[in-house]
């Protein structure tokens, strides 16, 4: 019964959600798409035939709206499950930190790239200490990532959670990027924990 109630009061929340009808009527697979739509409205990120690498893709809404914005650049997406295809965008399954998987980037990759995000975050617990440690560990593999992959003014956008690990992280941004900001999007839920690092120019 527990489960059933969480259920309901889940598609009752879908239902009441203004993005995620707005997603909907603008051909996006998530409202998600609207948070990385605040962030380059904020940012200014996505300008002209820019290079991106989304990791932890799926859905592919993310993906969706860079495609959208870099027309001519590169977008490649990456996620361990299969995702449905997006046009514009490359698409990889699997561990983006298995070298396997770096070295399949590597063939659609010519130098460096403009931006890498990920909106990844771990299947919840329920547990909220638990889930920002284990997101964050996430958020640190991409930002390891990015630094090697990156122009020197290019952008990194991760999905973060206040917790454990949010001042560590902050501080590892600090230590390889000149510019780190901390951003809540209008469109994540207000009694969610998440937050987004965008991080500028490599050190």
């Amino acid at each position: 019964m527990k489960k059933n109630k969480i259920s309901k009061n889940w598609i009752n929340k879908q239902r009441r959600d203004t993005y995620v009808r707005q997603s909907k009527l603008d051909g996006y697979r998530a409202r998600s798409a609207y948070k990385l739509i605040e962030i380059d409205e904020k940012f200014k990120i996505f300008k002209g035939d820019i290079s991106v690498i989304d990791i932890g893709a799926a859905p592919g809404s993310w993906s969706q709206y860079a495609a959208r914005k870099s027309k001519g650049g590169r977008i490649i997406s990456i996620d361990l499950k299969k995702m449905e295809p997006v046009e514009n965008t490359i698409q990889i399954q699997g561990d983006f930190t298995k070298p396997s998987i770096k070295d399949e980037i590597g063939q659609f990759v010519i130098s460096k790239v403009d931006v890498v995000m990920s909106d990844m975050a771990v299947n919840t617990t329920g547990i909220k200490n638990i889930d920002s440690i284990q997101t964050g560990e996430l958020c640190k593999e991409a930002m390891n990532f990015a630094k090697y992959i990156l122009t020197d003014n290019g952008f990194f956008i991760s999905k973060i959670f206040m917790g454990g690990t949010f001042n560590e992280i902050i501080s590892d941004g600090k230590k390889i990027f000149k510019e780190v900001k901390v951003f809540k999007p209008k469109s994540s839920r207000k009694d969610s924990k998440e937050n987004f690092i965008i991080c500028r120019k490599l050190r």
